[in-house]
């Protein structure tokens, strides 16, 4: 067995993970201050300077707080429910990757966990089931507010997960490959959202709802179910469900950022002043390649992601729940199946024909109208609904 491998798979696990907790944590804190921004409101500020200790304060509260279970539910499944949750938003960090290969201590070591040839298949397979917990989270609990945000939590899973999936066969084919570092490899010249803006379009709103955020939060409503799913959990139950649906955010924004911005690689606009940058530099006599640059470009593009994400919650009301699924059906999977049919319809062209331009403007002007054609669809439908009903 080779230990020292095994050393780096076990060292890389633990960078992931903490990540993630050190992630979560201070994306609770990014969210209330953005919000707070965006809504001229001061946010946390009393909490260590700028409010940067107040989610060390709020897991301290969390922790020692009362843990109750309601006398009525199965209380195996109500305990590991929370847990379900938790873990596939931390294992679908493994395939992601976050740099190139470098060579530290004799060994080239790729900075990434692992790199699946059908790593796409993976993210999928790993996603979906995420919503198990939840829907787990609401049966146990005896509760019949927790059941009904359980179930719409599973319908609107199922309902998303298909035009999901549809986006994903778009990257899939603009990178010719299943593997997640060949598809970041293949946006050296652009990024895939300049050849397909309506695919990553669908890919964000369609995270938005796998994740439960708003305007897609249906699942815990508290004008209508209290608190949803989650509705009997407390203490630190509670605390992971809340853990986990941050942790989502984070996952599906280096998702989002993998697919389509282009990854752990340099903007596109700025490569070549990137590349004089990210050369071999000479430090004290010796040779240091700046590797450290690969995983920055990654997380100043999680970051803007994830305000994307904070800004739609601060301005967009949340949906009624049977438009919501309307959306979904009637709105988003037709334009991933059209997305797709494209995107394959422009690599064709570009094949046969030899001709870039098919795949470089064609693909991209025609998706930006057939986006505007079911905007103005969607809009003449919310107007004849609103005279049926004056």
């Amino acid at each position: 067995m080779d230990w020292a491998l095994a050393l780096e798979w076990l060292v890389k696990s633990l960078v992931i993970i903490f990540a993630l907790l050190g992630g979560f944590a201070y994306t609770t804190w990014y969210e209330r201050r953005a919000l707070a921004r965006l809504q001229v409101r001061v946010g946390p500020n009393r909490a260590g300077p700028f409010g940067l200790l107040q989610p060390i304060a709020d897991a301290l509260k969390l922790i020692f707080k009362e843990e109750l279970t309601p006398p009525g539910a199965f209380k195996l499944v109500f305990f590991l429910a929370p847990i379900m949750t938790l873990v596939p938003s931390i294992i679908i960090a493994a395939v992601i990757p976050w740099g190139r290969t470098v060579t530290m201590f004799g060994r080239e070591i790729n900075l990434y966990l692992a790199d699946v040839n059908v790593g796409i298949i993976y993210l999928m397979s790993v996603t979906s089931i995420a919503v198990y917990g939840i829907v787990l989270a609401g049966w146990a609990s005896n509760s019949k507010y927790a059941m009904l945000g359980g179930l719409r939590s599973a319908a609107q899973m199922v309902s998303y997960e298909l035009s999901l999936g549809l986006t994903f066969v778009a990257a899939i084919l603009l990178g010719n490959s299943m593997s997640l570092v060949d598809i970041v490899e293949a946006q050296t010249t652009y990024w895939f959202a300049l050849i397909q803006p309506l695919g990553a379009l669908i890919f964000l709103t369609a995270t938005l709802a796998e994740v439960n955020r708003a305007p897609f939060d249906m699942p815990e409503a508290e004008q209508e179910l209290t608190a949803g799913f989650h509705t009997e959990y407390s203490g630190m139950k509670f605390a992971l469900f809340f853990m986990a649906e941050y942790q989502k955010m984070i996952v599906v924004s280096m998702m989002a950022a993998t697919l389509f911005f282009g990854g752990y690689r340099e903007f596109w606009f700025l490569r070549d002043t990137l590349l004089s940058v990210d050369a071999t530099w000479l430090i004290s006599g010796h040779q240091f390649t700046a590797w450290f640059l690969a995983p920055l470009y990654l997380f100043i593009k999680v970051v803007g992601l994830l305000f994307l994400m904070i800004w739609v919650r601060a301005t967009w009301p949340r949906f009624r729940y049977d438009r919501l699924m309307a959306f979904g059906w009637k709105v988003m999977l037709p334009l991933s199946l059209a997305v797709v049919f494209i995107t394959a319809t422009g690599i064709l062209l570009e094949i046969t024909t030899g001709q870039v331009m098919w795949l470089t403007v064609g693909v991209p002007a025609v998706s930006i109208f057939v986006g505007l054609i079911a905007v103005v669809f969607v809009y003449r439908s919310l107007w004849r609904k609103y005279y049926e009903t004056v």
